[in-house]
């Protein structure tokens, strides 16, 4: 036959905290129908069912047999006490429980963040690298514009005075197309914070002596074209 889980719980004096674990556990067999949880009961389990009082009867049954013959004979259990007892010890094992099910839920909680914390990491890390191939990519590209714009320029000139000439009247605002900012380069770099920092330091103590470094608007640029700058990268 079927119960309803207040029904379960008058027939077997259990709590319906107490009914609701074993249904998790699956240590009781249900079904649902219409939003209605039934509990599975044979007959048998509804007839070996024991009220408060016949499970009284029968703790003081089993002490009473315990006991030493030559033993002074203690007063019996009282219901009430039996029941305060039986009441305390309910509430005892549903505070476990429910500690046990937050414990449980604070694991998964703290695994899935653990999880999409990583998620974050590895995406963020792939970002990263795009955006460094990308101007990588971006300043080859340049640089190999740049070489082919120079090598036409020297078989279009006849002499060596008119390439001078036109580099300087013609070339040299092309030429400025192609500078790289100091701080976009150094972004490029595979290198920590500290190494960049330090070799910013290095083009701005250089500049005044070094013509290598050229200077826009307050800004630090390359010209990756014309110059080597591995001594002032170094990190």
């Amino acid at each position: 036959m079927r119960l309803t889980i207040d029904q379960y719980s008058q027939h077997f004096k259990m709590s319906k905290e107490m009914i609701q674990s074993k249904l998790r556990a699956k240590k009781l067999n249900y079904i649902i129908e219409n939003s209605q949880t039934y509990i599975i009961v044979t007959q048998d389990a509804m007839k070996n069912a024991k009220s408060p009082q016949e499970e009284t009867k029968t703790i003081a049954h089993v002490q009473a047999q315990t006991q030493p013959s030559h033993a002074v004979a203690k007063p019996k259990a009282t219901v009430g006490a039996v029941l305060s007892l039986y009441q305390r010890e309910n509430r005892h094992l549903k505070d476990k429980i429910l500690k046990l099910e937050d414990k449980i839920d604070q694991l998964i909680a703290d695994k899935e963040k653990m999880l999409r914390d990583e998620r974050d990491k590895i995406e963020q890390l792939y970002h990263t690298k795009d955006e460094q191939l990308k101007n990588i990519l971006e300043l080859i590209n340049k640089k190999m514009m740049l070489e082919n714009s120079r090598f036409e320029t020297i078989h279009e000139v006849e002499s060596i005075e008119e390439a001078q000439e036109t580099k300087n009247e013609i070339s040299e605002p092309e030429h400025e197309k192609t500078f790289v900012e100091l701080k976009e380069y150094l972004k490029c770099l595979d290198i920590k914070s500290y190494q960049k920092k330090n070799i910013k330091k290095r083009f701005l103590d250089a500049y005044h002596s070094d013509i290598r470094i050229i200077q826009r608007n307050g800004k630090l640029f390359l010209d990756l074209a014309r110059y080597d700058y591995t001594d002032l990268l170094k990190h």
